[in-house]
């Protein structure tokens, strides 16, 4: 069957997906999936919800918002990041780092969506840091984000990879902190759908959660190096060396997740995460908006 699959964005975040797709674990399963990245106004929700994609890969988040405003439900059904993909940087190195260090600076923060920021509220609050006293930049997309920071602009800069470490080998910053490991684990992104596709297609959504879960178990196996050689091709135009880096740095903080079942006690803690931010306004059961049978089903 013929799956378009939409993320959010082109990044090595999404490892698990480009080495599905290499390694051929989803063709293994009977799948053509195609792959597109969102934009032009276009979001993975509307993707869904327009029909011009089967499947989406992101964050609960995007569920959570749509049944805060709407009252739809988008279920997610795989994990894929089981943590925050995101690095705090700063213009000189900070070896004795504390989150107090942020109080009265700026942050040139992650543009494109809200995750991130929320979690950097949530990480000052826990380290007795008033998000207030933070100057959170959060309207420069990342070509922007870099070029302000590049130009002296802001005190910090958080983004995902390969931004990180091609700033740190031009040592045009330095790394202060790892959000993934400040954060903890999280469910951070997921592949969602529809619920009448789960219903029309529960074959096709149980074979892409093998395929997924075949690579998981793969990647677990495997070092950062391997993986970044064979995520090698959906990457073209980015260094060999950075490409390396950029791979190794978010296999070591164990950012992809070993097998694709969400968890409540995960989806809970994210939940809390977007309340206590404002992102949504109520609770949402765990039930609506994860369908954890598909997973169990593949990994058994």
């Amino acid at each position: 069957m013929r799956l378009a699959v939409m993320e959010p964005f082109h990044s090595f975040f999404y490892a698990p997906q480009f080495v599905a797709l290499a390694l051929g674990h989803f063709a293994d399963e009977g799948l053509d999936v195609h792959v597109e990245t969102a934009g032009g106004g276009r979001t993975t929700v509307d993707t869904l919800v327009d029909g011009s994609a089967q499947i989406c890969l992101g964050g609960i988040m995007r569920s959570l918002d749509l049944a805060d405003r709407q009252g739809r439900f988008l279920p997610h059904f795989a994990e894929v990041n089981s943590r925050n993909g995101f690095f705090l940087l700063g213009r000189e190195p900070r070896p004795s780092f504390r989150w107090s260090e942020l109080a009265g600076r700026t942050v040139i923060s992650f543009a494109e969506a809200p995750t991130p920021w929320q979690c950097m509220l949530t990480v000052l609050r826990r380290e007795g840091v008033d998000p207030a006293s933070v100057t959170l930049l959060r309207d420069l997309p990342v070509a922007q984000a870099v070029a302000a920071f590049r130009a002296g602009e802001g005190d910090f800069l958080e983004q995902g990879q390969p931004v990180v470490d091609e700033l740190l080998a031009e040592g045009a910053a330095h790394l202060v902190a790892s959000m993934g490991e400040a954060t903890g684990p999280v469910p951070f992104s997921s592949y969602m759908t529809t619920p009448e596709f789960l219903r029309r297609e529960p074959g096709s959504v149980l074979a892409f959660a093998r395929a997924l879960y075949r690579t998981q178990q793969w990647m677990a196996g495997h070092s950062g190096v391997e993986i970044a050689d064979v995520v090698a091709p959906a990457f073209p135009g980015i260094d060999a060396v950075l490409r390396t880096r950029a791979v190794e740095r978010y296999h070591r903080q164990a950012t992809w997740a070993r097998d694709p079942i969400i968890r409540r006690r995960a989806f809970d803690y994210l939940q809390e995460i977007l309340l206590a931010g404002g992102f949504i306004k109520r609770r949402h059961r765990y039930e609506d908006l994860i369908d954890t049978a598909f997973a169990e089903r593949a990994i058994t």
